[in-house]
């Protein structure tokens, strides 16, 4: 038997060389800031790997030169963005908030904008438009959603916007309300004939898509969920076509929520958090499935622009889902299987920043926005 240890010993040295090995090749994630100077940015689309539009909730439409570094002001944005940024409420959301590029851009250069439009004297609104780029500036605009009623709530606008893997545009429209006691006799995000606090499914010129969900008769047409709050990151799972979105909870009730259509998802009649309002309780409603999230967190996240990696700089990485927080200034890693969140990562922990969008490039690799008054463009790059 003792001649078979010095054997035993080999092989087991063997293993270990190889399994450190295997560890110290896996990158580990760094930052990079490639752009700073924003105001509050929201979101971006790429136009190729190192030219992308970036929307600055505070400020413009920029077209930004990842290498050069160059920003420029896109002309022709909407008269109608409002302008009254944080100075009615600290809190106040108003501002622009997503852009995307048409899936065919080369042959149809449509860039579609959600905002918060105004008019004066009324208040504010969700608004999407499509229009076209061409020399910096934007011409041909299109209306495609006002989320009208206008009013001078100046919250959860929503405005996360995805193409599906049909070719639909899909759109988040947020309650507005802060407080649930203002809440009319019909919630509104439980209310079909009300634009506010649901998803729409739109085709790509803004007409409704012939097989969309029976609502019944009352339903707005487009409206392809309901019972939302404040959902602002809605993203393609690649694997299989699923669309995720996150949802904003008032105190904790952060959610990760699948989109299927047709489905309720609850606010303000069911939250995994708590009211704001306590002195509120929804009514009742008779004859409703609500649709439960499949994750929620049990402290306040804020979760915003959501995506899933692809890229091959961090191959364990591969179909994760990426979630990042304002609250607390957060980054989410989310092991899926099927339709289950089976790990969650959090990155950082030890440089938090606020994160508004994460974006994946054409060329696979992975940024995001930090929500500041010099707000930063950071790559995360493998160690």
């Amino acid at each position: 038997m003792r001649k078979f240890i010095p054997v035993l010993l080999t092989i087991m040295l063997i293993l270990a060389c190889v399994e450190k090995q295997e560890s110290s090749s896996i990158p580990v994630p760094g930052k990079k800031t490639i752009l700073d100077g924003l105001n509050h940015p929201w979101s971006m689309a790429f136009l190729s790997p190192t030219e992308a539009l970036i929307t600055e909730k505070d400020g413009h439409l920029l077209k930004v030169d990842l290498e050069t570094k160059k920003k420029s002001i896109i002309k022709g944005f909407p008269d109608d963005l409002t302008d009254s940024i944080r100075a009615v409420h600290f809190g106040d959301n108003s501002g622009i908030f997503e852009v995307l590029i048409d899936p065919n851009f080369k042959s149809t250069p449509w860039v579609y904008l959600s905002y918060a439009a105004k008019k004066p004297g009324v208040g504010s609104t969700t608004k999407v438009i499509r229009a076209q780029l061409k020399n910096d500036s934007l011409y041909a605009h299109e209306t495609l959603i006002e989320a009208a009623p206008y009013t001078k709530e100046y919250f959860h606008y929503g405005g996360g916007m995805v193409f599906g893997p049909d070719g639909k545009l899909y759109v988040t429209i947020g309650e507005r309300l802060f407080w649930e006691r203002d809440e009319p006799e019909i919630p509104i995000a439980q209310d079909l004939s009300d634009k506010r606090g649901k998803i729409y499914r739109l085709n790509a010129d803004g007409s409704i898509p012939e097989d969309s969900p029976d609502l019944g008769p009352n339903a707005d047409p487009g409206i392809y969920a309901l019972g939302i709050r404040a959902a602002q990151g809605i993203a393609v799972q690649p694997d299989t076509g699923n669309i995720w979105f996150s949802e904003h909870g008032t105190i904790q009730g952060d959610e990760i929520n699948i989109l299927n259509a047709g489905a309720n998802y609850g606010w303000p009649n069911v939250t995994t958090g708590k009211l704001r309002s306590s002195d509120y309780t929804p009514p009742k409603l008779e004859g409703v499935t609500f649709t439960p999230p499949i994750w929620f967190w049990p402290h306040t996240v804020a979760p915003t622009g959501l995506t899933f990696y692809t890229g091959d700089e961090f191959p364990q990485w591969k179909n994760d889902l990426f979630v990042p927080g304002l609250s607390r200034g957060s980054l989410w890693r989310f092991r899926i299987e099927n339709e289950t969140i089976k790990s969650a990562e959090e990155l950082f922990v030890d440089d938090r920043v606020r994160i508004r969008k994460v974006r994946q490039s054409p060329d696979g690799k992975l940024y995001f926005l930090t929500d500041e008054d010099n707000g930063k463009l950071i790559q995360i790059i493998p160690q």
